[in-house]
């Protein structure tokens, strides 16, 4: 703790996202942003003096504070997070969580052991329009979701798959709000594995659908679920939740011609406004100051990684049986 008693944060990696944690840690009045550490110096310094902290080494960081961010490409994440919690420090390591499960087990086990918060950075759990659905789905029985991630290609580290830079959000949310086991996991993917396709169905019958893509010339961040009586539909971007309930179809005559339509009452539940990233690191907060467990644990971030590498394995073999097939 900092001399005022607060909780002494900071972020390893202050690229895209890091930034983003270094700036809502200094907002934060609860916690003391004692030091940024980044292989990129210059951006370092850039950042640090953005929000009046200091640059460290990694290892000094580690030694001087209490709960770090690890924000760094996903190849880095095992080394930095076991790093972190050999030092005793508690870590929110953003998506996705590792790229090998037996190296996350590794991870989940030695922050159980030594009593560490482990946290992986499942943003969009604190949307505030995922925050309304699933207070909207406590009344409704699942049958469907469906879930489209869709994007333009983006100027980022992009080594990881599709599946895991982008769908791995979707694989998550889904999982949270679904209490049943995947039975079965069906992808295809396209274009060099830059457009997947999944489909999952689970245990208690419920199916599921998923696309996600870096080559789609339109952002799209949509999720709907169908229930017994509702669709009810989801936009991250814009953190709006619409409920079409009663849909009655009717033919109706206009001019001598007679048309088709559908009305539906839909209803607009109010999202309560709010950054999800500043969510995300007060609970993370809240997880390490309670000795708790944090809202997107460890074996939260496993259980959507093993469905990332079941997807990524079947479109990999599909698409070196076409590229086979082509030759």
């Amino acid at each position: 703790m900092s001399e005022n008693g607060s909780l002494k944060t900071g972020v390893v990696g202050v690229g895209n996202m890091g930034r983003h944690h270094a700036r809502v840690y200094a907002q934060n009045r609860a916690v003391s942003l004692v030091g940024i550490a980044d292989a990129d110096e210059a951006t370092a310094r850039e950042v640090a003096d953005d929000y009046d902290t200091t640059v460290m080494s990694t290892a000094e960081l580690l030694d001087a504070a209490d709960a770090v961010t690890v924000a760094v490409p996903t190849r880095y994440h095992d080394d930095l997070v076991e790093r972190a919690l050999d030092a005793g420090v508690h870590v929110l390591v953003e998506k996705p969580f590792v790229k090998d499960l037996a190296d996350g087990e590794a991870l989940v086990e030695r922050a159980a052991a030594e009593n560490l918060v482990l946290q992986v950075g499942h943003i969009e759990r604190f949307n505030p329009a995922i925050r309304t659905l699933t207070e909207v789905l406590a009344d409704h029985e699942v049958i469907a979701v469906e879930a489209r991630r869709l994007g333009p290609p983006v100027d980022r580290d992009t080594t990881d798959t599709v599946t895991m830079d982008l769908m791995v959000h979707d694989l998550d949310v889904t999982l949270s709000l679904l209490d049943s086991g995947v039975r079965t996991v069906d992808a295809v993917g396209t274009c060099d594995g830059q457009h997947v396709t999944a489909q999952l169905s689970f245990e208690d019958d419920t199916v599921a659908q998923f696309s996600a893509s870096r080559v789609t010339q339109q952002k799209v961040r949509q999720l709907a679920v169908t229930t017994r009586d509702a669709r009810i539909t989801v936009d991250y971007a814009d953190q709006d939740v619409r409920i079409h309930r009663h849909s009655v179809p009717a033919y109706v005559e206009n001019d001598g011609d007679v048309r088709y339509r559908h009305e539906s009452v839909i209803e607009q539940p109010t999202v309560a406004n709010g950054e999800p990233l500043v969510t995300e690191l007060d609970a993370f907060v809240e997880a390490v100051v309670t000795d708790s467990e944090p809202v997107v644990s460890g074996t939260d971030g496993l259980r959507a990684l093993e469905l990332v590498d079941q997807i990524d394995a079947q479109v990999s073999t599909e698409l070196d049986a076409t590229a086979q097939q082509s030759r």
